[in-house]
């Protein structure tokens, strides 16, 4: 279709979509191609083209005094058609495809088209050679964003690469990160492909369980693989970006095997096609959404089309024969002459005069204009750049020397130059501006097929997904309308592995997609709180993991307490032999003047009493959270008590040495140096050496509180480090060394002529105390946490007591029980009554 003009613009439409390639023997001129099966929706597009122009040509503000021109190509769904059309466009050169003469005409200065990818590709990469300006309405491959290989490329319809991440945003938004995908063995499949599973990683949004490449034509064994591998996986979710021819293969192998509970994903190219709205497939695709083209309102377009018609004498002859092949599809008739076979056959001839407004058709349906749409906007995006390139002011232009570009002597790569800089509003609101790359402004509707009661389906909208500089991809959808094909009406769960709950982490199936994989446990002292967390966190050093390892929890801080039946023992222990030491005292106070109480060195016994209820006391000090007065005082107390103690016995052990060696013949008075005076001196000075090496250990590595971990994971004990184990060593060194020393005087004396042998006793004790004290040393060292401080105190009361029952027990028992041998000439062994 053309019309003459002042300016000449082209366009490539799909106004058939098959076409018959002859077959050529190589002894004639090849023939021509045939175009065959008469595609209404493509000539409505090319009619838009039209109804574009002709608005522009009546408008007063847009291009005035310029009459825009067309010539119209049919591609007929071929690329070796579309490349020849788009090539006669370029030079002006037109070759008959009919009985009409060829011709030349002027050539066109921009064109509108091409609606396949793949033909773009190959007709813009030449033309962008030559700055030929193309903007196209309905090609979305990514691979045409690249400005190097198509400098003069353009469209009015967003990139698939857009498509492909507002298909994302989608699947992000019903949380299905488990999807199969179908495309077309075209460029606008693989590209689809490509930029898909690029995205799908980048975003780390989901994985594909399979992606296959649908056969052009029918092909039954590769459509029953590909829909085996949909019905054997676990995935819900289909996105198909492919044709409607690939669909209607696919749906019929889907029909056969029955493959129902999937949700459908349709690219554009599908989105709205209402062809495979039939009873036989909506039970399978009721419920897809898609991503469709922007819908827009057109006015005055049905008026524009009714006046297509064949007998309206401004079309030309090859005009005329194109809309006649259109009023035979929409009327099912043949003008005259008719062929014979189809009059017998009952086929009606066409008059011309029937009425297209009320015929079944497509045709006028202007209530879902979309590929219309982007051609409107392309024709007066072309318009618009004309109209700025002739506003050019001579010596302010934008070219070499400040030049403009002129009516006449109009260059396509002069047009490039203003179309980069095109920006104007629709009538239905919408901006049209073209980016560094040629990409309009990326806008797309959502689409959701509504089946309803009676059978009908619907295209509904049911959200817009758009992407601005400002916000990035922005996404609005309207949940509570979109139509769900399942049981219950709800969207479908599509996850290769189920959320990990907080406590576990997530661990990756080997030789599976990142989506795959096992939930694990988190390890002790490690938590995950959030829903599928890549890895577990350590708890900090004074927390631990919950049981449901999901919080860290302050670990239980352990010591040795008043409030636990062990500390509740000792306590009590340690309390008993304070009381009995307070009692023996008492009994030693009241019968001091008795020949038992005197005859073993009062004094000292008294004081052996006193230390011994110190070390009684100073065992509390082990119970009890640990503080750093107690952790000092606790072992410095232990150790003075214990050696006042020692020393005590060690001294009297001594006297009684003195005592009988002074008795003897030729004793001599070696009682001399042991009075009252030197006793107490040498008690002082044992005890003193003992204060200095607590001093000198408190003052150079000091016992602490420490938080230990060590033992426990989930528990931190308390307990007192005793911070120099050579200090500590030594005071126990030294406690051994008086307490051997008693224990071996003691033993030289047991066997004493005396009838109240008192080394005996001490003999025993210090035995007992050794023995003890011995054991303690593994035992604390083996002892984990309190029961370090536990066995301590028991060595400290053990010891204790028996030092308190091997040196004061007889002597209670006779001064209590038995008071006749608390006599003097009992002591000095003479009267002493039988018992």
């Amino acid at each position: 279709m053309y019309k003459q003009g002042d300016i000449v613009l082209g366009g490539l439409f799909e106004t058939h979509y098959v076409s018959i390639f002859p077959k050529s023997f190589f002894t004639s001129k090849p023939q021509q191609p045939i175009c065959q099966g008469f595609d209404t929706l493509g000539f409505r597009h090319s009619q838009t083209m039209l109804f574009a122009i002709d608005e522009i040509n009546r408008s007063d503000s847009l291009l005035p005094n310029v009459t825009l021109g067309y010539r119209l190509h049919d591609n007929c769904a071929s690329l070796g058609v579309a490349f020849r059309a788009a090539f006669s466009l370029a030079s002006g050169k037109e070759e008959r495809f009919d009985q009409a003469l060829s011709c030349s005409g002027t050539p066109v200065i921009g064109i509108v088209g091409d609606s396949i990818s793949t033909n773009t590709i190959a007709i813009s990469s030449v033309l962008g050679l030559y700055k030929m300006p193309m903007v196209s309405y309905f090609a979305t491959c990514s691979c045409l964003s690249d400005r190097q290989q198509f400098p003069s490329f353009f469209r009015t319809i967003p990139s698939d690469a857009f498509q492909v991440r507002a298909m994302i945003q989608i699947l992000r938004r019903f949380g299905w990160t488990w999807v199969g995908m179908l495309i077309s063995d075209d460029d606008y499949g693989l590209h689809a492909a490509r930029s898909f599973q690029s995205d799908l990683a980048q975003s780390g949004g989901g994985c594909l369980a399979y992606l296959e490449v649908l056969p052009w034509g029918n092909d039954p064994g590769e459509l029953q693989r590909i829909v085996g591998i949909m019905k054997k996986s676990t995935s819900r979710v289909v996105i198909v970006f492919a044709h409607e021819n690939h669909m209607f293969n696919l749906m019929e192998e889907v029909v056969k095997q029955n493959v129902t509970g999937l949700q459908w994903m349709a690219s554009e190219a599908w989105t709205s096609t209402t062809v495979l709205h039939t009873p036989s497939y909506m039970p399978f695709l009721a419920g897809t959404l898609g991503i469709a083209i922007r819908r827009g309102e057109i006015p005055g377009l049905r008026d524009f089309l009714l006046t297509i018609r064949p007998d309206n004498e401004t079309l030309s002859s090859q005009d005329n024969n194109l809309v006649q092949q259109f009023w035979e599809e929409t009327f099912r008739c043949r003008f005259a002459p008719a062929p014979p076979k189809w009059t017998d056959e009952g086929g009606r001839v066409c008059t011309g005069q029937e009425n297209l407004e009320t015929a079944e058709t497509v045709f006028l349906d202007v209530s879902d204009l979309r590929p219309e749409y982007n051609v409107y906007k392309a024709v007066y995006s072309l318009a618009h750049a004309l109209h700025d390139m002739l506003q050019c002011v001579p010596g302010r232009g934008p070219f070499i020397g400040q030049t403009c570009a002129g009516l006449k002597r109009l260059e396509p790569w002069q047009l490039v130059y203003y179309l980069d800089r095109i920006n104007f509003t629709t009538p239905f609101g919408d901006q049209v501006s073209f980016d560094e790359n040629g990409d309009t402004f990326p806008i797309y509707d959502i689409m959701n097929w509504w089946w309803l009661p009676d059978g009908s389906t619907v295209v509904q909208n049911v959200g817009v997904v758009k992407e601005t500089p400002a916000k990035g991809g922005e996404t609005t959808l309207k949940e509570d309308i979109i139509f769900w094909n399942f049981v219950p009406k709800k969207p479908p769960r599509s996850v290769c592995s189920e959320s990990c709950p907080p406590g576990t982490r997530m661990a990756r199936m080997k030789s599976q997609p990142d989506c795959c994989f096992d939930c694990i446990p988190c390890s002790e002292g490690e938590i995950s709180n959030m829903t599928d967390s890549t890895e577990c966190q350590s708890c900090p050093e004074d927390f631990w993991s919950s049981p449901q390892r999901d919080i860290c929890v302050p670990k239980t801080i352990e010591f040795l307490s008043y409030n636990e039946p062990l500390g509740i023992s000792l306590t009590t222990a340690s309390l008993i032999g304070t009381l009995i030491c307070a009692i023996v005292l008492g009994i030693f106070t009241h019968h001091r003047t008795t020949p038992v109480v005197r005859a073993n060195n009062s004094e000292l016994s008294f004081l052996i009493l006193l230390s011994l209820k110190l070390c009684f006391l100073c065992s509390l000090l082990f119970i009890g959270h640990p503080r750093l007065w107690t952790c000092q005082l606790r072992h410095a107390a232990f150790g003075i008590s214990f050696v006042l103690c020692v020393s005590c016995i060690l001294v009297k052990t001594m006297v009684v040495l003195a005592v009988f060696k002074t008795s003897k013949p030729g004793g001599g008075s070696s009682l001399k140096w042991f009075g009252a005076i030197q006793q107490r001196g040498t008690v002082v000075f044992l005890t003193l050496i003992q204060a200095v090496i607590c001093t000198t250990w408190l003052v150079s590595s000091s016992p602490a509180p420490h938080k230990n971990t060590q033992y426990y994971n989930d528990k931190i004990i308390v307990e007192c480090v005793v911070g120099s184990t050579v200090g500590f060593g030594v005071l126990l060194g030294y406690i051994g060394l008086l307490a051997i020393l008693s224990f071996l005087l003691a033993f030289l004396a047991r066997n004493l002529p005396d009838n109240f042998n008192e080394a005996k006793f001490i003999t025993f004790s210090m035995l007992v105390f050794c023995a003890v004290w011995i054991a303690f040393i593994p035992a604390y060292i083996n002892s984990p946490g309190k029961y370090a401080d536990a066995v301590e105190v028991f060595a400290i009361l053990a010891s204790s007591f028996g030092l308190l029952g091997a040196l004061f027990g007889p002597k209670c028992y006779i001064i209590l029980l038995k008071p006749e041998r608390n006599t003097k000439k009992a002591i000095m062994g003479r009267g002493v009554p039988k018992s």
